[in-house]
């Protein structure tokens, strides 16, 4: 009982002013790769979904929206049902199709090649991947450049997906083709577009 009360749990209290708020600090995060926007949790939802996470999700996402989930997340009915009753979403399990991915087991998740890079023509028709990650002071600090980015930018969030160097050089290299990234911390949010340079910080 308690499982199905919580799909219907946990959305905005103010469906406009807070998905405004989300959709402005999303804003921010592409206009400015790689720098933490903090946003309040505006929206609650079972686990494994963040409430950033969940805020995101909301925003984004709408009837006519694709989703692909990862196996935490498809594998919770609550979380599933949270998803559709809130957003309405279509749910998909085939990532080449997906307009939006959601992902929290990041060290296991497919390769970016996996996920619609869109097309020459319509390079729009591509998948945002949502990494939900612990935070943004991991280990192993990035270094960004390229549009939105004065000189550099430092990047280290709690995960990356695997050999994502090597990934993030090829998703790049296939411009105007390729995904674009949104991480999910706790209680903050930063994005890397396709068009930002990413390399492993010296020293």
């Amino acid at each position: 009982m308690r499982a199905a009360t919580q799909v219907f749990e946990g959305g905005f209290s103010s469906a406009v002013l807070d998905s405004q708020q989300v959709f402005r600090a999303l804003m921010d995060a592409f206009a400015n790769p790689g720098r933490v926007i903090r946003v309040n949790d505006l929206a609650m939802a079972p686990p494994p979904l963040s409430p950033v996470m969940a805020a995101v999700a909301a925003t984004l996402f709408d009837h006519d929206a694709t989703v692909w989930c990862d196996r935490s997340f498809a594998g919770s009915e609550a979380a599933t049902g949270w998803l559709k009753f809130h957003t309405g979403l279509e749910l998909t399990s085939d990532p080449s199709s997906a307009q939006f991915a959601l992902v929290s087991d990041v060290d296991s998740m497919p390769s970016f090649e996996a996920f619609a890079r869109g097309t020459s023509e319509y390079p729009d028709r591509s998948t945002t991947i949502i990494l939900q990650v612990n935070g943004f002071d991991g280990p192993d600090s990035l270094t960004l450049r390229g549009p939105g980015i004065e000189t550099t930018q430092s990047f280290a969030p709690s995960h990356l997906p695997k050999r994502f160097i090597d990934q993030w050089a090829a998703n790049r290299a296939a411009f105007p083709r390729g995904v674009d990234l949104i991480f999910a911390g706790k209680g903050a949010l930063a994005a890397l577009p396709r068009t930002t340079r990413v390399s492993r910080q010296e020293g």
